[in-house]
């Protein structure tokens, strides 16, 4: 009930704040993107680099829902230019953070005034930012290393605005490409952005995934502090580890390569296999790795729970693929809901599915 007040409270308030955010991202992005077609339909000589950093600056600055499309899009092979791939990679966990004054106020907000003598020591500054909140390292009572996630300010008004620019977006899309049917990819990232500003689930999330990874030895999940956490405000112990990227920078050998990249596989796929969870935001700001090369595995805000039959299509075509049995590859689908489907749409689906499946190149 407390969350349905929270976002009753944020549609009906005024609508300056929604307004403010409509010109911000429309003036913003409306910049770049006639940058973009000058190049392309005028002749303009345009500096790719110098762009990609704009961009990134700009997207950091908004934060929310547009800055995490941008995270995603960084991830996906060739999606974007590398220019512009390098640097929206950085908004994945080097995004600007707010300074200290918005830190304080934040704070205070969700602990009360007094909310500093909670800790024996506060690090001023963010160790990491992202879309929707930003982390500080602290020290607890108990001398205990803490990571504090703190959410932005007024992010349901926020993803309300960016929701209906997506929209836009979207069905601007299907009118240059109508083989796509956006609503249920829209619908899909409405219900995750909103789940993601409850952080009193996402601590419920955190402790599910405790339970499905107990077993990982090479696996660490952070454990909530409920005292000094709010639904917008978490709080658990910190994780000492390396980020992904520049760990691999050091060039470690292949046997470590093959360890990291088995211990991320079960990372994914436990969750998935056994208990029908998966994680909803796999980019690399959420994984670091310990000295002994364990994973540690943060940020539950976004999940998603499928049926087991849903699961069991997803093993099915694996093993229908691996045998070459295409009747085994049509019960897969229909598990998935397909219906009707004729030689020419299992073909195509096939070969998507052999996309999927196959390891990168």
């Amino acid at each position: 009930m407390a969350e349905t007040n929270e976002h009753d409270k944020a549609s009906n308030r005024p609508f300056g704040g929604r307004i403010r955010r409509y010109a911000k991202v429309t003036s913003t992005m409306g910049g770049l993107a006639a940058r973009v077609a000058g190049e392309r339909y005028l002749g303009w000589n345009i500096d790719r680099e110098k762009h990609a950093a704009d961009l990134r600056e700009a997207l950091g600055g908004l934060k929310g829902p547009i800055m995490k499309v941008a995270q995603i899009l960084s991830t996906i092979p060739d999606a974007l230019p590398k220019e512009y791939a390098d640097e929206l990679a950085g908004l994945q966990a080097d995004a600007p953070s707010m300074g200290w004054l918005f830190t304080k106020r934040r704070m205070a907000a969700e602990l009360g005034p007094d909310w500093q003598q909670n800790f024996s020591s506060f690090n001023r500054d963010a160790v990491s930012a992202a879309s929707l909140g930003q982390v500080h390292q602290a020290v607890g009572l108990n001398n205990q290393s803490l990571a504090i996630k703190l959410q932005y300010p007024d992010m349901h008004s926020a993803i309300d605005a960016d929701l209906k620019q997506l929209k836009l977006l979207f069905q601007l899309y299907e009118r240059y490409d109508s083989a796509i049917s956006t609503s249920d990819i829209y619908d899909e990232l409405s219900e995750r952005l909103l789940e993601e500003l409850d952080y009193r689930r996402e601590a419920m999330n955190m402790h599910l995934y405790q339970i499905m990874l107990a077993n990982e030895k090479k696996v660490q999940v952070p454990s909530h502090i409920p005292e000094l956490s709010t639904d917008r405000l978490l709080t658990m112990n910190w994780l000492d580890g390396k980020r992904l990227m520049p760990f691999l920078d050091t060039n470690p050998d292949q046997e470590t390569r093959n360890e990291i990249a088995k211990t991320m596989f079960r990372v994914w796929y436990v969750p998935f296999y056994y208990y029908g969870v998966i994680h909803g935001d796999p980019h690399l700001g959420n994984y670091s790795i310990a000295d002994d090369h364990s994973i540690n595995l943060m940020d539950f805000g976004s999940i998603r729970l499928f049926r087991p039959q849903f699961v069991a299509g997803v093993i099915e075509l694996y093993k229908a693929l691996r045998d070459n049995n295409r009747d085994q590859a049509v019960d897969a689908y229909e598990r998935w809901g397909f219906v009707g489907l004729d030689n020419e749409a299992i073909d195509v689906l096939n070969m998507w599915a052999e996309f999927i499946y196959a390891p990168p190149p």
